[in-house]
């Protein structure tokens, strides 16, 4: 089925045509006729399937038709990163459109996202806590929406969004159409889909998750101290010309990006600790190969879309399967091929074996030649946590100790001097 035959806008078929797609895929094939028809959808899609141009198409092909100078249209998304992604594409499929578009997330500055909203741009895409911050002011208006788009909802309840989006729903008119993805539906999510969705198109509901038929995976059995060493090894060697690297914790990011940095390897980071500007600079930097590494936490994991990424790389198994998937998702996206590969320590079996359950096959064991796996590290990459506070503590400590000591010789330095006592005169005798 070529993209001619879903009856998208001529403008439309430009873009994507530019964009290089020739066929949509199986989700958009899905998903495009019922929206364009105006139906709501309940679409179960993965990352890499190609379901943001699924939901972005049909909108913007009904905005066409529709008066402009008024927001119409809003995606919320549960990442930043996702958020500037989503905006991303839909610049590049509406480039011979007059839509008009902004992103509203937080990390940073509200002047230009207010601006969106005062003039009216056609298509708001957006994190819930930083959309509710807006709407708290008088120039935040959301009562013209016409379509509504939820992606990754089940990534948005891991997060604790739900009760942001409930909220969000009352500023919202109760007559529009609206676009639900997500890639699992856990009874949260289902119950919400019935409040929110009218007599909807479903797609892929029972479908079981599992990653992109393109990726290739592989786990390499390794102690929890060696795992810096061997990840080292696996580009030292070329095995991964570049690599998208996830931890379990923002610390043990940190420390990896410590390590390898100091390794002579050109390496980024990405987490919740990081500014805005430290996000994109890090994204932006691996996009065009400034970074060959990019250490992230999960906050990455359904937001980083990279063309052509090689390889994705658990440093630490998942706790759950479904991050698994959507980690690895990160490569084979549109059909292209990747490798992801798995680092697991003996204390990591049990997360290992949920995830070959979920994805209903065994995952291949994979040792590297002449890699010294019962080498004695040098030092510890996960700092003990006691320890860690302890530290933290003392730094505090030590940095009250000098403010208390700087106050007190300003105050010293500042302070009048005591009034001098004239001498007494002698009485004459």
């Amino acid at each position: 089925m070529p993209f001619g035959s879903l009856k998208l806008h001529p403008d439309l078929l430009r873009g994507v045509k530019e964009l290089g797609f020739v066929r949509p895929t199986p989700i958009q094939a899905d998903a495009i006729p019922p929206a364009v028809a105006g139906r709501d959808v309940l679409a179960c899609a993965m990352t890499g399937s190609g379901k943001t141009a699924a939901f972005l198409l049909p909108v913007l092909n009904r905005l066409l038709t529709r008066p402009r100078g008024t927001t119409r249209a809003l995606v919320v998304t549960p990442t930043r990163e996702l958020a500037a992604q989503v905006l991303k594409e839909l610049e590049d499929l509406a480039v011979h459109t007059p839509i008009t578009a902004a992103a509203v997330f937080g990390g940073v500055g509200m002047g230009p996202q207010e601006h969106a909203f005062r003039s009216g741009v056609d298509v708001l895409v957006a994190t819930p806590g930083r959309l509710l911050d807006h709407l708290k002011r008088p120039y935040a208006k959301l009562d013209r929406i016409e379509f509504l788009v939820l992606d990754e909802a089940d990534r948005m309840l891991d997060m604790g969004f739900l009760p942001d989006i409930r909220r969000l729903l009352r500023y919202l008119p109760r007559k529009r159409q609206t676009l639900f993805f997500s890639a699992t539906m856990p009874d949260p999510i289902r119950i919400l889909t019935q409040e929110m969705l009218h007599d909807p198109a479903t797609i892929n509901l029972d479908r079981k998750a599992a990653p992109a038929v393109g990726i290739t995976q592989a786990v390499y059995p390794v102690p929890q101290e060696l795992k810096s060493r061997l990840l080292l090894e696996l580009l030292r060697r070329g095995i991964m010309r570049e690599a998208l690297v996830f931890t379990r914790t923002k610390h043990r990011a940190n420390r990896l990006w410590e390590f390898l940095g100091k390794q002579g390897i050109s390496v980024a980071r990405i987490h919740g600790n990081r500014s805005q500007g430290q996000r994109t600079e890090a994204l932006e930097g691996f996009k065009t190969g400034r970074y060959r590494v990019l250490v992230a936490t999960d906050i990455a994991a359904r937001g980083i879309d990279v063309e052509a990424l090689g390889h994705v790389v658990n440093f630490d198994v998942p706790a759950a399967s479904e991050d698994y998937i959507h980690r690895v998702g990160r490569t084979a996206r549109a059909e292209l091929t990747g490798e992801a590969f798995t680092l697991a320590a003996p204390d990591e079996a049990s997360e290992l074996r949920s995830i070959e359950r979920a994805i209903g096959k065994p995952l291949l064991r994979v040792t590297l030649p002449d890699f010294d796996y019962d080498a004695k590290p040098t030092a510890k990459l996960e700092v003990p946590r006691g320890q860690r506070i302890a530290e933290i503590r003392a730094r505090r400590n030590a940095e009250r100790a000098r403010s208390k000591a700087k106050a007190e010789r300003a105050a010293v330095a500042t302070a009048p001097a005591p009034p001098r006592r004239g001498r007494r005169r002698r009485r004459p005798r």
